[in-house]
């Protein structure tokens, strides 16, 4: 749910981003692209509250960055995934840490 051109825009700080439809997932449901982000090291980055849920009840991996904004433009997003890189990094670090929630006002 978050535009596919945020994970080329955010590859100066996340490389190795890709959003589902680079991976072939686009119209894959929410059990398929959490085994996929399992299996290959990725953390799911997402406004789905679905994945939320998910990550509270089955821990990780894989990990999940929430973004809590509501209507808002890829650039709000992108703003505040560069603003709070290093929380982001750290997160990602830590094998136990299964949620990570983004508000606009981070």
């Amino acid at each position: 749910n978050l535009a596919p051109t945020l994970a080329r825009r955010l590859g100066d700080l996340y490389p190795g981003s890709a959003h589902v439809r680079e991976l072939g997932l686009a119209a894959a449901d929410d059990e398929t692209v959490w085994s996929h982000a399992a299996a290959h090291g990725f953390t799911i980055v997402t406004k789905d509250d679905d994945f939320r849920q998910r990550s509270v009840l089955r821990g990780p991996p894989p990990q999940v960055t929430w973004v809590r904004f509501g209507n808002c433009q890829t650039a709000d997003v992108e703003a505040v995934l560069r603003a709070r890189h290093s929380d982001v990094l750290a997160f990602t670090r830590d094998p136990e840490a299964a949620l990570l929630i983004l508000a606009r006002r981070s």
